[in-house]
């Protein structure tokens, strides 16, 4: 390949890491056993390949600079990099990233964590090694990610706010400030793990020292006697806090014309003004992009991050900048949202939509492909529980009969229960299920009253909000059949404004409606009642028609035997006493078009299972009553700890995990933290808001999340305290010390004594309306006061932890302003997403 490098050949083929060192004028790959080990004086490039769940391959570049390399090498490192790129098709992201401060995502390819080595590559080749006797002294940072920096063996290094690891050939001491969090302790127990394993053999004592507790511990006593005695450790400074001017942060836009920048005066930026035969650079203050168009040259590609070099290095800014390089068709999300008018729906490329299309021919054809998923539905759940279902009416819930809760109304909300038994424990699912046209109120109740079943269930709950149209397949697998009518049962619906167009109004059992077949397998089928018009239909599905008396079933030309068994079953259930006349697609009579008011033109076009998106995880926290998200990259069952709240975004399905030792006490706040974080989404990505959210509480989690992690069933027993305990317990190999969290969400609420799962006396319901619209009315109100007044009251001091943890539980997430970095809208797109670890504000 002209103009690359022949080290790159072939490159990219299998997921996994590959890194090469620039040593004089050549690459020189790194071998698996250093990958990992960085040295201060050389410069390296790093290719990450991941395998997606549809089959392509996402490649990530960085090339990794030491604090004491040679600036060529810097220069070529960006070159090859380019190249690099290049012999991948130009699809990578290449990212530049400094000794000391690497971003998130390439720390997360090294867990537990980075020690960069004084010296160079090269020394390493010539056989010298990096081992020493003497004892070192580490600064630890970091929640998700280990920072580990090396410091002076000094008392003067320590501080209230780090933790600190003191390597000593006999011993290891963790030190951990009075004001560290419990998450970056648990991270350095993982540094811990990695020196005693890799330094010391395995064979070595590990002593814990908390800062400012001294009577009766050995270990600390030790501690002090490697700095020459205690003596009490500086008061930490406050950090300085830049107020945020009131308009948005400068963005300048360059053209890179023959390694000359040419500023692009413009008010608003716009896609328009990006052209493909041309390079550009846009400079955020604190991220630089370089965006290069898909006709460049090579040559260009390289002037163009030559230029980044040098704009960096005059300005001083080589430590204190995040730099992306990317080429057209695979920016990330944070570019695209400096430009007016991006495109939001991104086109496949021409080579992967005719594979997709010729796949599908293939595919109806009979013939076995691989190109498109399979159809064939997967086992989510256990098929042996119970169901219940609960109408909600103003506050209230009538339980419905075994036949009438397989028959939902897009006018009413349910909730609905599904208890079954999974690996000898009881689970209990519950949905809060809102049909289109269902009053706005009792949506708001429904959850509500959701949340508080769960909590007074015996077993491991877990929660979710489903809207009518956007149902996963878990919520269609709990019925054996369903079928969903227009109109409602419930009193409020009946009493609110009813569609004025009867033909698409409420059902009813001797008029006419259209209804749309489908099934995932042949023990649960679901009909669905559409709009009475032509263009309802789908060649790919098939249908019922009642028209009167007559009911006529019509079958698309692109539908399976497998729909025509379903259909059948489906008509058996729907009238089981009438006939049915069968109308295949071409072949239909008159009378069928006239009860769907004429003929128009619908969907012809074979209906393609799209492929699962890759989940993506995000850490959540309140910071002075707002709430921030920060993406976790290659995450693990280890990410989940028991301080935190997490969002796991599976495109179509949201998880909120929360830990027993997190701020949020009730799975209602927990759904509201994830219609947030859709909120967001739908601002800046053109998401839709109605997916479905799961609540999910630690110790409670189902198999169907379970997988989306290589589960470890023994991390999750009986251990009980916070995750600085449990590591420190596992590493030392004692038992861990039991500790009663300070709340759980599988308690009953107290705050609801009168709600139960099964309400059967007027008192008990009226007690739960009045509950109910409590709780709905305090939402929205301090939602809106909090909106319409951000900045009210602002504390005059910094709060401590706990003050925050209480004043972020007294109210519902939903009263909380929203401050969440985009998620993702596509799956090429949301690895990039909060790359940075900053919080943005708009």
């Amino acid at each position: 390949m002209k103009g690359v490098d022949d080290v790159f050949l072939g490159v990219g083929d299998k997921p996994g890491l590959s890194i090469w060192c620039i040593v004089g004028s050549s690459l020189v790959p790194v071998a698996k056993p250093q990958h990992g080990k960085f040295y201060t004086g050389s410069t390296y490039i790093i290719l990450n390949t991941a395998e997606l769940k549809s089959g392509f391959r996402r490649h990530d570049v960085h090339y990794w600079v030491g604090e004491e390399s040679k600036e060529e090498d810097c220069l070529m490192a960006s070159d090859k990099a380019v190249e690099l790129d290049v012999a991948l098709g130009s699809s990578t992201v290449q990212y530049r990233e400094t000794q000391g401060e690497e971003s998130d995502k390439f720390l997360s390819y090294f867990k537990p964590c980075v020690i960069p080595v004084q010296g160079c590559f090269f020394s390493h080749l010539k056989g010298s090694g990096d081992r020493s006797n003497a004892t070192t002294m580490f600064r630890c940072k970091g929640e998700h990610v280990a920072r580990v920096t090396q410091v002076p063996f000094s008392r003067s290094s320590l501080d209230h706010k780090s933790v600190f690891i003191v390597d000593t050939p006999s011993k290891i001491f963790l030190f951990s400030g009075c004001n560290s969090s419990m998450q970056t302790r648990a991270k350095a127990l993982d540094v811990v793990k990695h020196l005693k394993e890799n330094r010391h053999s395995g064979r070595c004592e590990i002593a814990a020292i908390e800062d400012g507790k001294l009577v009766g511990d050995s270990d600390a006593g030790e501690f002090w006697n490697l700095f020459g005695g205690y003596a009490p450790i500086p008061r930490d400074l406050p950090d300085t806090v830049k107020e945020e001017p009131p308009t948005a942060p400068s963005k300048k836009l360059f053209w890179i014309n023959k390694r000359n920048l040419v500023p692009l005066e413009a008010h608003l930026l716009d896609r328009e003004m990006l052209n493909s035969d041309r390079s550009y650079m846009l400079d955020c203050s604190t991220e630089i992009f370089i965006w290069m168009g898909m006709t460049t040259l090579v040559s260009e590609r390289k002037s163009s991050v030559t230029v980044l070099e040098d704009y960096v290095h005059s300005q001083g800014r080589s430590f204190n900048v995040v730099t992306f390089i990317m080429t057209e068709g695979h920016e990330t999300v944070d570019f695209k949202l400096h430009f007016q008018h991006w495109p939001r729906n991104v086109e496949l490329k021409l080579y992967e939509a005719g594979r997709e299309k010729v796949a599908a021919i293939f595919k109806y054809q009979g013939y076995d492909v691989t190109e498109i998923p399979e159809d064939k539905p997967q086992q989510l759940i256990s098929c042996n529980g119970s169901l219940k279902v609960w109408l909600v009416d103003r506050g209230c819930t009538n339980l419905l009969s075994t036949e009438d809760q397989e028959q939902l109304y897009t006018g009413d909300c349910y909730i609905i229960r599904y208890s079954y038994v999974e690996d000898g424990k009881d689970y209990h699912l519950f949905f809060a299920w809102s049909g289109k046209n269902s009053v706005k109120d009792d949506s708001m109740v429904a959850t509500s009253l959701m949340s508080s079943m769960a909590g007074s269930v015996k077993g491991h709950p877990v929660v979710a909000q489903v809207f009518e149209g956007r149902e996963p397949e878990l919520f269609f697998s709990v019925f054996r059949s369903l079928i969903i009518f227009k109109g409602g049962r419930s009193a409020a619906y009946k009493n609110s404004v009813l569609q004025k167009n009867p033909r698409n109004g409420y059902h009813q059992k001797e008029g006419v409606a259209l209804f749309r077949v489908q099934g995932l397998k042949h023990d649960c089928v679901q009909a669905i009642q559409v709009d009475l018009v032509a263009s309802s239909l789908n060649s790919s599905h098939c249908y019922i028609l009642q028209d009167n008396g007559l009911f006529l079933t019509w079958l698309g030309g692109l539908s399976s035997p497998n729909d025509h068994n379903i259909l059948d079953m489906m008509m058996s259930k729907l009238c089981p006493m009438k006939q049915s006349l069968v109308v295949r697609e071409g072949s239909e009579p008159d009378h069928f078009w006239k009860a769907l008011g004429g003929r128009s033109e619908y969907s012809k076009e074979k209906r393609v299972k799209g492929w699962p998106a890759d989940p993506h995880l995000y850490a959540c926290r309140f910071e002075q009553g707002l709430l921030k998200v920060k993406e976790v990259f290659s995450f693990c069952q280890d990410d989940l700890a028991t301080e935190e709240t997490l969002i796991l975004d599976c495109n179509d399905e949201i998880y909120v995990w929360v830990g027993l030792h997190s701020d949020i006490t009730s799975k209602e706040q927990a759904l509201n933290i994830g219609k947030m974080f859709l909120q967001d989404s739908a601002t800046n990505g053109g998401r839709s808001i109605e997916k479905t959210v799961y609540a999910i509480t630690e110790g409670d989690e189902p198999v169907f999340f379970r997988n989306f992690f290589s589960w470890d069933n023994s991390k999750q027993s009986s251990m009980v305290g916070n995750s600085f305990e449990r590591k420190l317990a596992v590493l030392k190999g004692v038992s861990p010390k039991l500790e009663t969290p300070d709340r759980s969400m599988r308690r009953l609420p107290s705050r609801r004594p009168g709600v139960s799962s099964e309400p059967t006396t007027p008192e008990h319901q009226h007690q739960q309306q009045l509950t109910a619209r409590r709780a709905f009315g305090s939402a929205s109100a301090g939602r809106f006061v909090r909106e319409r007044s951000p900045a009210a009251a602002p504390p005059t001091s910094s709060p401590s932890p706990k003050s925050r943890s209480s004043s972020s539980t007294s109210s519902t997430p939903t009263a909380v302003a929203r401050r969440l970095f985009p998620a993702s809208v596509h799956a090429s797109e949301a690895v990039h997403v909060v790359s940075t670890g900053t919080a943005r504000r708009r």
